[in-house]
This record gives structure tokens, sequence and C-alpha cells, in this order.
């Protein structure tokens, strides 16, 4: 079946795979229209400019636009007869990727700084050690919704370029401080600066990959969190072994400072302004997108889009999902260590293993999603296993350290395969022009349960003397974000079929 629309007549991508959008006027802004429910060419409502010249984006659209008049599209290949646009995925997504990484390296290495002997050298308490460790995600709390206004108004490239700079040079700064109150002001600050990169990056992807690539390009972001533990937990370990912790920590911020200034070179804010995408395969790729966000409920403030039952509820489960997570991460190489008696070097490796499975978890799932469209149906199963594996690491702990180590291997990997999935259900819901807000609310959620985690897993250490009611506390926290995607309201069935590559 072919099917064959002039934009000079018809909206841009009124028809894609062979089904009909509804009758109804086009919401988005980001494309000029001209057709019975919109004004002129000229009538666009927002003109950002672009790197390609003197080109505007206006103008830019006008002239590319002329290039799909007369296109013909086939059933089943609307993106794939433009073989260029799988260079996102070798551009876009390593790049993504490698920034995640070097954002989890910085947040996530202070727990093998504390499983070290951080409390013993700067000679602080236990709960000292958890405020200093929390104090981060207080930072993360506050700043991601501004971060991703900012982002959305001025341009997300260069507030991640910002972002890595600062947070590479407060990151070697932590293994300098000496003193508790700077110690716990340092990393609230590293939080105040990787705050802005997950929504920030999340929306650049909205802006390059379609509904049915997202589940898939989002994995690859998230992937950095548990690839980055893996191989942080056994080069950290070791590096801790050999320079002592607080050299680690100096050694470790200097990447993100040399990968800021390779990033604010090759990544752009849309596929337009890049000079490796054929303009035809752009304009594409643009109508693709105008298509699917035609089918989401208009949402002209971003107070409306915050104030969403579904939106709530999101956010309330992803606190409870991240303060099980966040405690773990923070937590894992303390309660290792303590169960195995091994020393810092093989702490590193036992701490790698729920990472590494849930690395491989993490395609799966995503891979899942994005081939059914089931987002919440691929989310919640994952979060109920890995909340029952922790449970039942709590009842095998002090008894038996090799069956409490298994269940948290399949606790950690079931706790991170559905997080490619998750963050693809709020793009389906939500328009474009409050998406990055609205992710950021939820992450801040996150943030926020992960400050909570983090303390309270570090206070239940301190108070107990063992892992034991922590690990309750995540259990409870991970099995209840499993139940609360059950109440997610059903979305209407799609009339445009997702389009993949």
């Amino acid at each position: 079946m072919q099917i064959r629309y002039d934009l000079q007549s018809d909206p841009p991508a009124t028809l894609f795979n062979g089904v009909g959008l509804p009758a109804a006027p086009f919401r988005t802004d980001d494309f000029p229209r001209k057709n019975s429910h919109c004004p002129s060419w000229d009538d666009t409502l927002r003109r950002e400019s672009y790197d390609n010249g003197s080109v505007s984006r206006r103008s830019y659209v006008k002239e590319t636009s002329s290039l799909l008049v007369k296109e013909t599209y086939t059933a089943d290949t609307p993106l794939k007869q433009h073989a260029d646009l799988r260079r996102r995925f070798l551009f876009m997504l390593p790049a993504v990727f490698i920034t995640y990484s070097l954002a989890y390296l910085d947040r996530a290495n202070f727990g093998l700084g504390a499983a070290a002997g951080l409390a013993e050298t700067l000679h602080i308490t236990g709960k000292q050690t958890s405020l200093i460790s929390a104090s981060f995600f207080l930072g993360y709390f506050l700043f991601q919704i501004p971060g991703a206004a900012f982002a959305r108004k001025h341009g997300a490239a260069k507030l991640v370029f910002t972002a890595l700079f600062s947070w590479g040079v407060l990151a070697s700064l932590t293994g300098v401080i000496h003193s508790f109150w700077l110690l716990a002001l340092d990393r609230f600050l590293i939080g105040v600066a990787e705050s802005i990169i997950f929504p920030v990056i999340l929306l650049l992807l909205t802006r390059w990959f379609t509904k049915g690539e997202r589940s898939r390009a989002n994995t690859f972001l998230i992937l950095g969190n548990p690839v980055t533990v893996l191989w942080m937990s056994a080069l950290t370990g070791k590096l801790i072994d050999s320079l002592g912790w607080q050299m680690t920590f100096i050694v470790e911020g200097i990447p993100s400072i040399v990968w800021a200034f390779v990033w604010i070179l090759f990544i752009k804010d849309y596929p337009s302004q890049t000079g490796w995408l054929k303009r035809e395969s752009v304009a594409t790729l643009d109508a693709v997108l105008l298509a699917e966000q035609a089918q989401v409920a208009e949402v002209k403030a971003v107070r409306q889009a915050l104030l969403r039952p579904d939106i709530i509820l999101l956010a309330v489960q992803y606190f409870c999902w991240s303060l099980g997570v966040y405690g773990f991460v923070l937590w894992l190489p303390t309660i290792v260590r303590q169960g195995s008696g091994q020393g810092m070097g093989n702490t590193g490796l036992l701490t790698a293993i729920p990472y590494a499975v849930a690395a491989a978890l993490m395609l799966v799932a995503s891979s899942i999603s994005d081939r059914t469209m089931k987002r919440a149906s691929v989310v919640w199963p994952f979060l109920m296993m890995g909340g029952l594996a922790m449970l039942g690491s709590y009842f095998a702990s002090g008894k038996s350290f090799t069956v409490a180590f298994l269940c948290l291997i399949v606790a950690g990997a079931c706790m991170y395969a559905p997080y490619g999935p998750y963050f693809a259900i709020i793009p389906d819901r939500v328009p474009k022009n409050v998406t990055g807000e609205v992710m950021a609310m939820i992450n801040s959620a996150g943030a926020l349960g992960g400050f909570v985690g983090s303390y309270l897993v570090g206070w239940l250490q301190s108070a107990t003397g063992g892992p034991k009611a922590g690990f309750l506390l995540m259990s409870v926290a991970v099995i209840l974000s499993s139940l609360l995607i059950l109440l997610l309201p059903k979305q209407a069935e799609l009339s445009v079929q997702p389009v993949r590559i």
C-alpha cells in the first residue's frame, strides 16, 4: 500500500504506516502548517535559530518541506528509506551514555569512599557521613524544574556543557576538602550541577527519536547508571587500594571536565543543526514527530501539567522507587564488605555483579516496551520482583551471605530493568511544550526519595549495627512503587502506529 500526500494542501505527516490521523487541529508549535485548522506558513509560534548559516527555523522548514512534496511513503518504511537516520543511534546515544556515566561516577563513588574509611579519616560520625551523602540529593531535588525550563528556552546542549565542567571540578574537590560542612556543601553543589542532566537529556531525546524508538533511546541513556557502577565498583576499589580514597576522588573528577568540551563540539539541540543528516531525512523525522504529537492532549501551561493526577501519581511512585534504588546503590558496598569480610578490591568486584545483570535486563525490557508499547505492563512486574528479592535478602541476612547476595543481584537487576520504558511513559502522555518540566518534577521526586533513602538506610545501619532494617525499608518502598504503577489511568489507543528503525 502506498500513500501520497502534498504538504501544500495537507498537514505534514497526515498519514503514516497506512493509518490516518483523526481530523483535529495540530497542537505542536515546531512545524509550519497550512490547512483549514491553521494559519499561513509564516505563522509559526516558535522561531528558533539554527546553526546552518543564516537560515532560521521558520525559513528552514519552509525550504525543506518542499522536498517532501509529492513524496511517496509505503506502509512500513516512512523512516527506513532515510538510512542516514540510523546515525542518530551512532552519534547521540553514545554521547548521552558517556555523559550520564560520568554523572553517575561522580555521584556513586562516594559510597565506596565511605566504605573505605572516609569517616575515620575526617573524624566524622556515621550519621554525619549519611548527611553528606544525602546533601547531594537535596541539591539534586531543588534545581531540576528550573534547569529543564532554562534548557527549553535557551538551549539544552550548552547547559549540559556547563554542568559537566562544574561537577567535574566539584567532584575533584571532594578529595581535597577536610571540613564536614564544606564537604556537605560540595556534595550539595554536585547535586545542583547534576540535577539538570537527566531531565534535559530526556528532553533532548524526544527531539531526536520517535515514540517507537524512545524506550530504547532512554535505556541507552540510563545504562550509564548500572554500567558505570559496574566498572566503577571494580576500578574505584582498586584505585582506593593503590592511591587512597582522597586521590581517587581527585582523579575521577577529571574525565567530566575533558568530556564537557567534546560534548559542546558535537551535540546539538535539534537534528537540523547537525551536518551529518540530510535535509530530506530531517524533514521526514520532523513530520513523524509532529504526527505523534498531534495525538497527545493539549496542555497550555506547565502548572496545568504538573497538577494532573496521573503526573502526581508518577511522582509519588518514583519517590518510592528511588528511595529503594539509591539506598541500595550507596550502601551496597558497605553491606557487602561487612557481610563478606573482603577487602575493598574484592568488595568492588562483588558489588559490580548486580549491575552487570541489570545492564542486560534493561536492554531486554526496553525492547519489549518498544515492541508492545505497553509501558506500564513492563514496569510493574520488574519492580515487584525487585522488591520481593530485597525482602528475601532481609530474611537471609545474618544466616547466609551467599543467599542474601543472590537476592541482592536479583533485586538490583529488577529495580534497574524498567527505567527505559518508565521514562517513555511521560512523553507519551504530555505534549513536548511541557515534557521537560514534567520529567524534571518526577525526577525531583525521585531525588527526594534518594535523599530520604540514603539518609534513612545509613541511619538505620548506624542505629541497629546491621543492614537488615535498611533493607526492610527499601523492599517495602519498591513493592509500593510497583503497586502504584497499576493505578495509572490507561491511555487511548494510538491512531498512528509508532514508527521504528
